[in-house]
């Protein structure tokens, strides 16, 4: 058989295989209906009563179809707690006793000066048939800010997922087949690679089966806790006056500490300033000083006349004409002790 040949045959057993898959789907489908209308013509050809019957069969059939539907169920509570840690302790013992487990967990400190509460989550997996239970038994935990319960049906995506797994199923037998009989290079790896594929995807349903399963089975309950904040604290201060006299006495000598303590400080800051800069300043101050010292001349000392001075305003016109005339007596007496002693002095270099 030549290699055209065989990949016709190739593609031809794919293509029936998937119309096979098919026809397998829609074969049950008809199957059921020829059952129903089976069951249909029976209770047609009967009496009322056997259509009475029929008629409380479907409602049956109904009701049990309801309850076999498949339903995720989502919980959400607020709570407000007196301790986060110890309600957090409570939830996680209940949990366990109804069977369930605790899946994540989160917490927060908050802080507000001297004041703190926390704050956080935790997240319970429990069996849904015990989902009521875990949720009244969570409220009364502490004061419920808010509580929503969600559910999603998930039925008809489990029908459609496990139908595909088995039409892929039975696609994957087949290539395994054409895998056994293939000869021909070409043939096997396009059987091979066709194989991996179906594979891939086979796996790739199977976990999203398992996961829509196993959030069936299990409801999730999300718990938001938080402790009361703390109300601010308010101190009333007394007036300064109103404090005791030893308590004022001790205050002071601390202040007085402390002032000494901050002059000592600055004083250490201060003394390297002061000797780097101060010491120039004060040998340019000193040489400034001393130059200027010896060019100074210096000043004739004055009279008693000029050093004490008697004010015109002072005196009257009469004894200012006495003080002129006793200054001239005085001149004069000055001038005649000056002229004999000048005499003196003649006769006596006369005598020698």
């Amino acid at each position: 058989m030549s290699r055209s040949k065989k990949r016709l045959v190739l593609a031809l057993a794919l293509a029936s295989l998937v119309v096979l898959a098919g026809c397998s789907g829609s074969g049950g489908d008809a199957a059921d209906a020829g059952y129903t209308g089976q069951s249909g013509g029976t209770g047609l050809s009967s009496g009322g009563d056997d259509a009475g019957s029929s008629g409380g069969d479907a409602d049956a059939a109904n009701a049990f179809q309801a309850d076999q539907r498949e339903v995720i169920r989502t919980g959400n509570v607020s709570l407000t707690v007196e301790d986060f840690d110890e309600s957090r302790q409570e939830l996680t013992q209940a949990v366990e006793a109804h069977g369930g487990f605790v899946s994540d967990t989160g917490q927060r400190v908050h802080r507000s000066g001297n004041q703190s509460w926390v704050s956080g989550e935790i997240v319970l997996r429990v069996p849904q048939e015990n989902y009521s239970a875990l949720l009244e038994r969570t409220k009364a935990e502490g004061e419920v800010r808010e509580s929503s319960t969600n559910t999603r049906d998930v039925t008809d995506q489990l029908v459609d997922v496990e139908a595909r797994l088995d039409n892929l199923r039975a696609e994957r037998d087949q290539l395994r087949s054409l895998y056994d009989e293939a000869n021909d290079t070409e043939d096997v790896l396009a059987v091979q690679e066709e194989l991996s594929d179906v594979q891939s995807e086979i796996e790739r349903l199977e976990a999203r089966q398992q996961s829509l399963q196993q959030k069936v089975a299990y409801s999730t309950l999300t718990v938001e806790m938080a402790e009361e904040r703390p109300e601010p604290e308010t101190t009333e201060t007394d007036a300064w006056y109103d404090t005791g006299l030893l308590s004022a006495f001790v205050e002071s000598i601390g202040g007085v500490v402390v002032v000494g303590r901050s002059l000592a400080v600055g004083a250490a800051y201060a003394a390297p300033y002061v000797l780097a800069f101060g010491t120039p300043v004060v040998a340019v101050y000193g040489l400034w000083r001393r130059r200027r010292g010896g060019s100074e001349p210096v000043e004739p000392m004055a009279s008693v006349a000029e050093t004490e001075p008697v004010g015109e305003t002072e005196l009257g016109a009469g004894e200012e004409t006495e003080l002129r005339t006793d200054e001239q007596e005085n001149t004069e007496a000055s001038a005649e002790t000056d002229a004999s002693r000048d005499d003196g002095g003649d006769a006596s270099a006369r005598d020698e």
